[in-house]
């Protein structure tokens, strides 16, 4: 890989000599740190497979030349202003010529994702439904089967206003209020940000979900994992495999946490999947007779299943993201890769 490495770094001082234009030095950036096939970024991902030996070396020359190629590219923006100014300078002001007119903004990558998954559900003849950001009790946990005594509601996880009032942890309130509101049969997303009380590389106190509910009658597992099926194979591509595990959640029975086989070595095993091939991405299960009974609904008569998932989640695995951070720090160089 030593020679793979040189070549790319002789490669890229090449080049870099020739670029003349902004598009030229976006073009340049892709091609060797693009998150999905840059030269560089290939070089990476198959650092993984080296023996111990190896690693040492081969590291210290993947961050050199990673450092080479950011230093070049934002010596060579620097030089390409610098020409652009004093070209300028020299001829002036022509009034003749157009205006120039700023870049067009594009949709964040949660805002992309998001509307993928609504329209993927929308296909299948979902509706979407909203709902308020500040929840009670009953809405977010009690009609939810979720008891008093329950980890989730300690104060260490909820973001509580009073006794009353607390900032949704999940999107799960929506269902509730949309059986209380509507008779079955019924089906629709719920999306939405939720609040916990928690910040690291994968989780941030402001999360955006994404929920789901089918009601009607004779509604089985089988409808639940036909629908993930097109959910998952729509979202990460034809050749995804899913797999169900038995799990638990206090408002479905049974429930079941949904795995994808790794978007990154394609269940081969690597250091995304832990070595194991598989990647969860969602929880799902038959909706619990007690939730229910909490909106008057007649349990005997109807049965249904639900699901819920990050839309952070998904976006991470779609576009290869390993930070949660990245999404909230808006920085230009990071957005303008989506």
């Amino acid at each position: 890989m030593k020679e793979e490495l040189q070549k790319i770094k002789e490669l890229f001082l090449e080049e870099v000599k020739k670029i003349s234009s902004e598009k030229g030095l976006f073009d340049i950036k892709v091609k060797y740190l693009g998150r999905k096939s840059g030269l560089l970024t290939e070089k990476i991902k198959e650092f993984g497979k080296l023996s111990p030996a190896e690693k040492p070396e081969v590291g210290r020359l993947l961050n050199e030349i990673k450092s080479l190629i950011t230093l070049g590219i934002e010596e060579k923006k620097k030089g390409l202003l610098e020409i652009s100014r004093e070209r300028k300078q020299k001829k002036g002001v022509d009034l003749t010529l157009p205006g120039y007119f700023p870049a067009a903004g594009h949709y964040h990558p949660i805002s992309q994702v998001s509307k993928l998954i609504a329209e993927t559900f929308i296909e299948m003849g979902y509706s979407v439904e909203e709902g308020p950001d500040i929840e009670d009790d009953f809405h977010n946990f009690k009609a939810l089967n979720i008891p008093k005594d329950h980890p989730a509601r300690d104060m260490q996880d909820t973001f509580y206003i009073n006794q009353q009032l607390l900032l949704r942890t999940h999107t799960s309130p929506v269902q509730i209020r949309t059986m209380q509101k509507y008779k079955p049969p019924l089906k629709f997303i719920a999306p939405g940000k939720c609040y916990r009380r928690d910040f690291d590389i994968t989780h941030t106190p402001m999360f955006h979900q994404v929920e789901g509910l089918c009601v009607d009658r004779a509604i089985s597992m089988a409808d639940l994992k036909g629908t993930t099926d097109y959910f998952c194979r729509r979202i990460f591509g034809e050749e995804v495999r899913l797999r169900f595990r038995p799990s638990y959640f206090p408002f479905v029975e049974p429930g079941a946490e949904v795995d994808i086989s790794c978007t990154v070595c394609g269940g081969a095993g690597c250091r995304s999947c832990k070595m194991s091939g598989w990647l969860e991405i969602m929880g799902a299960g038959i909706v619990h007779p007690a939730v229910f009974e909490a909106v008057g609904y007649d349990s005997r008569k109807y049965t249904g299943f639900a699901f819920g998932m990050g839309i952070e989640r998904i976006t991470m695995l779609k576009f290869g993201i390993e930070d949660i951070r990245l999404f909230f720090e808006n920085d230009i160089r990071f957005l303008a890769q989506f």
